[in-house]
């Protein structure tokens, strides 16, 4: 069993929750005794009620249990927080950079155990994916969809080949990074064109091109890369991302804090294409 955030939160919820059930059913009623109701002779109508307070202990388990439990619904069905560590997704996302995925877009899993109950959608070519990292599933990593189940994927001269398709580029010009990302600058900055999914890429021209030979996706599993081409260990390295991996799709930048830089308020609130 992994040991990170979900199973922390569940872990809570059923202790806090044990011990709530526990003492409503069993503690609390030895704590209580009767006291006649004052309308009512000695010995008549008498009315149970707790005389002594409950432990310390109840008390943080009542008080917590909904927090708990309101945050595990939240981060494990609906949205969760990630901090970008690595410049492997330039320019699309920086060092630094907070983001938001959605949980529910591709089913509801349950937590820990990451199996789909609810299928609602399919991962599309060009999505902006958080997934366990295959050969290690307590690291999540963060990369794009370029190949879905039964594509035929190539990667040779820095050029992506989906199908048999070259994925046309348009060269912008030369990047300048900021921050942690400034020894990126001097990049070729490139606008990929992946199918009607558009999205901006960083490529080292100078840097030995790593060469994939035609490979087909298996059923069940993707085909991921970095959006810094030449700076990213990807399913070029370890191979495709299979369906239950995967935590969600990246919508949004919430906060942008690169450690020994400050804040870049621009960033704040900008969608993840």
């Amino acid at each position: 069993m992994r040991f990170d955030f979900p199973t922390v939160m569940v872990l809570l919820v059923v202790a806090s929750g044990a011990i709530w059930a526990f003492d409503a059913l069993v503690l609390a009623r030895r704590r209580r005794a009767p006291v006649p109701d004052s309308e009512h002779a000695p010995g008549e109508g008498a009315v149970p009620v707790e005389v002594t307070p409950p432990p310390k202990i109840v008390e943080y388990a009542r008080s917590f249990f909904p927090v708990f439990l309101i945050v595990l619904v939240l981060r494990s069905f609906l949205v969760e927080p990630f901090r970008i560590p690595s410049g492997s997704m330039m320019p699309t996302l920086e060092i630094g950079d907070f983001i938001l995925v959605n949980k529910f877009i591709y089913g509801i899993r349950l937590p820990i155990a990451d199996k789909k109950v609810i299928a609602i959608s399919n991962p599309e070519r060009g999505d902006v994916v958080v997934f366990r990292y295959p050969d290690d599933p307590s690291t999540p990593f963060i990369k794009r969809v370029v190949g879905l189940p039964g594509d035929e994927i190539a990667y040779y001269n820095k050029t992506l080949y989906v199908n048999g398709v070259e994925m046309d580029q348009e060269i912008l010009g030369t990047y300048s990074g900021t921050g942690s990302g400034a020894e990126y600058t001097g990049a070729s900055l490139r606008i990929e064109e992946l199918d009607t999914h558009p999205h901006e890429i960083l490529v080292q021209p100078r840097y030995p091109s790593i060469e994939v030979k035609s490979l087909k996706v298996p059923e069940g599993h993707y085909y991921v890369l970095g959006d810094n081409r030449d700076n990213s260990r990807d399913s070029r390295y370890w191979g495709f991302v299979p369906d239950n991996l995967l935590i969600g799709k990246a919508f949004t930048i919430w906060m942008n804090w690169d450690w020994g830089h400050g804040i870049d308020w621009k960033r704040i609130g900008d969608s993840i294409n």
